[in-house]
């Protein structure tokens, strides 16, 4: 079993991105990722990346499927996936989209029971699309960063148990963390089912397994923590072609500050590592990742100011669906689909040529997909 001692790790923290090749481009920074070319037929275009995190992504004539807010409903994010075609309906968690982008806008943690779960799939899916010519991107929201800063206020009990879980199913396979990771999305299940809890929730034991759940928490997700650093990975804000996602907006400030420096001094964060400068700015780890509800009267310039058409964000849930405003110039596709929200159906953005539409449940078959051409 493992030790939940707090000054201690069950494995090191998870290793370094792999090192990205330069891509035959002016600019130092702008990065190809060899494994994006995929192995199949004939080599489409390749998918460049600039920034570490990834900040700007070129991604010629792919297909990219945005999807919301998940919040820890491995039922709901399957059903999402598989709706929009990036996912086996056959249990398999294999990879269907081909050369597709798939980009998930944050909030994974909290108020849900899968959230690791959730973040391994994302994970082995990322894998798979890698050798078909399609990726998979995440940006992390407000409840990623509040749980590395320790604010456990909104996990639910199922929540706390997938950590003692997964606590201890890391120090059983602690020597190949990617290995163990990704592999966790199919052992979590039967953990889940074997798991025999009190009915009464002042138990004793209980209690007592929920102060284990709160230290497992701490250790894997405190900054330099193995899902701290696993979160590292993934951006505030990502640009993808001719569109920008994040969680909860950007405004024109954020963009002054510079986006490739937020995403970094995040990462940094969540690392356990610090540039002498951020101690004068406590508060950076949540920017961008907040709803702004002014936005309309600087969405224009933040659009302008970052070199996009439109803004994806979710977030804040849309209680009439996935939806656009301002010219559809902004998204907002968090529809409160996990049941620890609003238990809704299930709705996803596709952006395909620049056209732009939500693809909702096929049960509601009277909901005809919107459309949007951006010239």
């Amino acid at each position: 079993m493992a030790s939940l001692c707090l000054n201690s790790l069950p494995l090191p923290p998870p290793s370094q991105p792999p090192k990205l090749s330069e891509a035959p481009s002016p600019s130092s920074n702008s990065l190809n990722i060899n494994s994006y070319y995929g192995t199949k037929g004939e080599a489409p275009k390749p998918i460049v990346v600039s920034g570490n995190p990834p900040t700007y992504v070129s991604a010629p004539g792919r297909r990219i499927v945005a999807v919301g807010d998940l919040h820890g409903d491995l039922d709901q994010t399957r059903c999402a996936l598989e709706m929009a075609g990036v996912l086996s309906p056959d249990g398999q968690d294999l990879w269907t989209g081909g050369e597709t982008v798939l980009i998930q806008l944050g909030d994974i943690l909290d108020r849900g029971e899968d959230e690791i779960a959730i973040l391994s799939l994302l994970r082995s899916l990322d894998i798979q699309a890698k050798d078909e010519g399609g990726a998979v991107f995440q940006v992390n929201g407000n409840h990623e960063t509040m749980n590395v800063d320790g604010d456990f206020r909104y996990v639910e009990t199922g929540g706390f148990d997938e950590c003692i879980d997964f606590l201890e199913y890391l120090d059983d396979n602690r020597d190949d963390w990617e290995e163990a990771f990704v592999g966790w999305t199919g052992v979590s299940k039967q953990l889940k089912e074997d798991r025999k809890m009190p009915l009464n929730y002042w138990d004793p034991w209980n209690l007592v397994r929920r102060q284990k759940g709160v230290i497992a928490r701490s250790i894997l997700l405190r900054p330099g923590g193995p899902l701290a650093c696993e979160l590292a990975r993934h951006a505030v804000v990502l640009k993808v072609n001719d569109w920008v996602f994040c969680h909860g907006g950007l405004i024109p400030n954020h963009v002054a500050y510079g986006v490739e420096r937020m995403n970094r001094e995040v990462s940094h964060w969540m690392r356990g590592l610090s540039d002498s400068d951020e101690s004068d700015n406590p508060h950076f780890p949540f920017i961008a990742t907040r709803g702004y509800d002014s936005i309309h009267s600087v969405l224009e310039e933040t659009l302008h100011a970052v070199g996009a058409k439109a803004m994806v964000v979710g977030h804040t849930p849309q209680t009439t669906g996935a939806n656009c405003k301002y010219n559809c110039s902004i998204w907002r596709i968090d529809v409160g689909m996990s049941s620890g929200v609003l238990n809704s159906r299930p709705e996803v953005l596709e952006i395909k040529d620049n056209k732009a539409r939500v693809i909702r449940s096929k049960r509601e078959t009277s909901s005809e997909s919107q459309v949007v051409d951006f010239i």
